[in-house]
Order: structure tokens, then sequence, then C-alpha cells
């Protein structure tokens, strides 16, 4: 058993504090935010993810995993120091530090004993180099501080799946020692070890993100042709998925790409591409084709609408990805925002992401069922594909619509199914063959629509704590 320090309550700090206990660690939490603290104490968890509460109730029950804002009380004794703190990208693309820095600076000033500092955190290209001068300069004993980098690979709503079940570990370090205590840690879990220096574990995190944005954007791309030639670009991604060389994972054409990571990987590489004067253009093209993407479902509702001006549109999933409550980068908020500029009226259904939406975007009706929201709008557009859509009631949706239309931004649904139910149904870069055959109905008088939830929903629950601070620091 060992002693691990995490720092940083947010997302990677929780799953790796959680995951670390089950594995028969000692694990403290550190998290400068006391009222965060406070939550996590009373067992408020602020993510949503599949097998987190029950590791945190378990661990956090037999004493072996513990919260604390005081760093000297969280590194007491302490073997291994994970620095898990956010890295958001500042308003030029370049990954904001200060958490970094932060983190280092008092490690350095509360740390008694020596310990393996670890960096978890997506960090650029250096950032090992800058936390072992401040470690150095900071330090209050003299003992010297073995860095290692140890970047994360989670999918959100599979985290804890994923720290167990690891595709890889990369371990980077100039210090053997430190690499093998490492290692160590995961000595229970059969996953291929890679050892390599640090400014290699901190590209290889960068650069697994950004070909999997490039994947999606391609396929994408692929999916407009695709809508022009009458293809299926479902059919097409099963096909291309076949080719060993390639493989099925982000091939899925729809609403483009977003959450913590992608958005903020691509932003990242761009700026450190920026930074050393080199021109990366496919990786240019790969955020232009997301930011474009969005776009699309607004062309399909104005060909099948006509303007957009005083419509009710409905949205099925807000989260940028089942399974999550993260609204970071959602293409749910960049959707309802073009929308808002049309001026239509929005609804919106999601099973757990609702109250941090209703924050952002208070002009929207929040309903408690998908039926709610389909009820006198003139289309639905299916954004986030929780598996509770596969099974709806598409007749009863249908005869509750006033225009029946749906969007189908994931290609989640069986457009037969849907077809049959007496909807236009649209997907991306899906053709849909009998659409021309189903017209419009004719619109019925809307009544009053009003929201379905009180004010105490919205209330309950924690939402995603943001950096609000962009002052713009040097790697």
């Amino acid at each position: 058993m060992s002693k691990i320090s995490v720092i940083g309550a947010g997302y990677v700090g929780l799953v790796t504090a959680a995951c670390f206990a089950d594995m028969g660690n000692q694990v403290t939490l550190i998290d400068i935010d006391q009222s965060r603290v406070q939550s996590l104490n009373s067992g408020i968890l602020p993510v949503h993810e599949t097998g987190l509460p029950e590791l945190w109730q378990r661990y956090r029950a037999n004493g072996s995993l513990q919260v604390t804002s005081q760093y000297a009380e969280g590194l007491k004794n302490s073997e291994f120091a994970f620095i898990s703190v956010g890295t958001p990208s500042n308003s030029n693309g370049k990954p904001d530090l200060q958490w970094v820095r932060l983190a280092a600076k008092n490690l350095a000033e509360n740390t008694l004993n020596p310990l393996i500092v670890v960096i978890k955190s997506t960090v650029p290209v250096g950032t090992a180099d800058m936390v072992s001068r401040i470690l150095l300069r900071e330090k209050q004993i003299d003992f010297d501080f073995p860095l290692v980098s140890n970047p994360e690979f989670l999918r959100e709503g599979v985290a804890v799946f994923d720290f167990i079940h690891p595709t890889r570990i990369v371990i980077g370090s100039a210090d053997r020692d430190a690499s093998n205590a490492v290692a160590g840690l995961y000595a229970s879990i059969e996953s291929p070890k890679f050892f390599c220096d640090n400014r290699t574990a901190e590209m290889c995190k960068y650069a697994s993100n950004v070909f999997l944005a490039n994947r999606i954007s391609f396929m994408n791309e692929i999916a407009l042709l695709c809508d022009e030639l009458g293809v299926d670009v479902v059919q097409i991604s099963r096909i291309v998925g076949l080719e060993p060389r390639c493989g099925e994972g982000y091939l899925n054409a729809g609403l483009g790409w977003g959450g913590s990571c992608l958005p903020k990987d691509v932003k990242g590489l761009l700026y450190m591409g920026r930074s050393h004067h080199i021109s990366l253009p496919i990786i240019t093209a790969v955020q232009q084709i997301n930011q474009r993407q969005i776009q699309v479902p607004i062309s399909k509702l104005q060909r099948l609408l006509g303007p957009l001006n005083g419509k009710y549109i409905g949205i099925l999933g807000l989260s940028f990805k089942p399974d999550s409550n993260d609204l970071r980068e959602a293409s749910s908020l960049s959707l309802i925002s073009l929308l808002l500029k049309h001026n239509c009226h929005i609804k919106a259904y999601d099973p757990v992401a609702m109250p941090e939406a209703a924050r952002l975007i208070p002009s929207i009706t929040c309903c408690s069922t998908p039926y709610d929201v389909a009820k006198d709008s003139d289309a639905v557009i299916l954004v986030t594909e929780w598996d509770e859509f596969r099974t709806l009631d598409l007749a009863r949706m249908s005869s509750l619509m006033r225009n029946r239309i749906i969007i189908d931004g994931r290609n989640f649904l069986d457009p037969d199914a849907v077809f049959k139910a007496g909807f236009l149904y649209e997907g991306i870069g899906r053709s849909r063959k009998g659409n021309e055959q189903l017209a419009l109905p004719k619109e019925k008088p809307r009544a009053e629509i009003k929201p379905a939830l009180s004010d105490s929903f919205f209330s309950s629950g924690l939402a995603p704590q943001k950096s609000g601070n962009n002052e713009k620091l040097p790697v």
C-alpha cells in the first residue's frame, strides 16, 4: 500500500483518487476550494460518472480516501503527489497553467518528506521543466522532487473503467527510479507501459486527442457530401471502420466534438504551433470543420420550415456526451445560441445536465420528459445520444408536435421507425428516402408553453467549477 496525495478535486482528480483507493492505497485528495471540499465530505460529487459514487462511498467509509483543503495535512507522509488540476484554454488557445503553478508552489512549501511529484493534468510541452524550477525554488527543506509525467486517457462516462483497464500507461521522466516507482502503482493493471522522457509524455496526450478530433471532423466532412449525393454516412463509417488500419472508433458523423479535452487540446496544439512559427493546416481544418458543423441542423430546419423566427424547437440531450453532466464545449450550447439568434423558443430535456444548462442559458424552458419537449414544437433536434432515447414512444411524440420534424444530430435513431411514426427525418449525412412523400402537416394551434420544472429542481446538485481568471501566463 502506498500513501498518495492527489491535488485538484476536478474530474480527473476525483477519478484518480477513487481508483487509487480501489487499488489498495491510502489516498488524500487536496483542493483549495473549501466549499467543494465541504460538499465532497458530505458525499456530494460535482460530476456524473458511472461507478464513481460507489467507489467514493466505499472508500470514504473505510477511511482509505480523505479530502482536505490543507496542503500540509494532505501531503503528510505521502510518497507520491499527483497534480490533477485544470488547464483551461485562454482566449488565444494557450493553456492556462496558473493552477499548475499554484499547486507546485503549495506542494513545495508544505512537503516535509521526500516524495515523487507526478503531473497527470494535460499540459503543454515543457511544463514539467517549469514545475521542476518552481519546486526547486520554493522547497522548504533540502531534498529533490523527482518529477514524472503520467498523462490520463480517460473518456468521460466510462472514466473509472478506463482507469482500471487502460489501453496504455505512459510514464515520462529523466529519473529511472521515479519512473519505476510510478509504474509500481499500476503493477496490478495488465496494460502496456510506455517509458519515455517528460516532453514525449506531454506531447502524446495532445497528439492522441487531436488525432481523435481529426477522425470526427473527417467523417463530418464526408457527411456533407453524403447529404448531397444521397448516401448514408452511417454505412460509410461502418465500412471504413472495418479496415484494420483505420478502426471503428471516432468515425461517427454528427454535430461535432466537445467536452473538456478535444476542443482544449486542439486549441493548445495550435497555440504551440503558432508560438514556434509552425503552420498546422490539417489541425486548423479539423477545428474549422467542427465549428462549421453546428450550422448543419440550422440549415436543415430552414429548408424544412423556412424562416425560423418564432418557431418552437425542442432539444433532446444537453451534455456533450451521454453518461456525463459535462456541458463544457457542448454542441447543445452552440446550437441553442444560434437558434436564439434566429428568435426561436427553446425547450430542452436532459437526464442529468439541466440544472447547469438552466444557469448558463436561463431563457430556455427545461422540461421533465422528452414528451414535454415535443408538445407543440415545430421540430425536435437530438443532440446527445442518451440510451433512453432509443425507446422513445415516437408515435406519442408525433401526436404532440405542431410540425413533425426530427433532426437526428447523432445518427442515433432508426430512420425507418421515425418515418413510420409520421415524422420527417433528417440525420447528418443520412439520406432519408421517403421524406419527399411526407408533406408537413397543417400547423396546429399552439398552447401556451410553461416551464415544466420548479426552481427547486435547478437548485439540486453541483455545477462544474470554472476558472474565472484568464491571466496570460508564460509556459
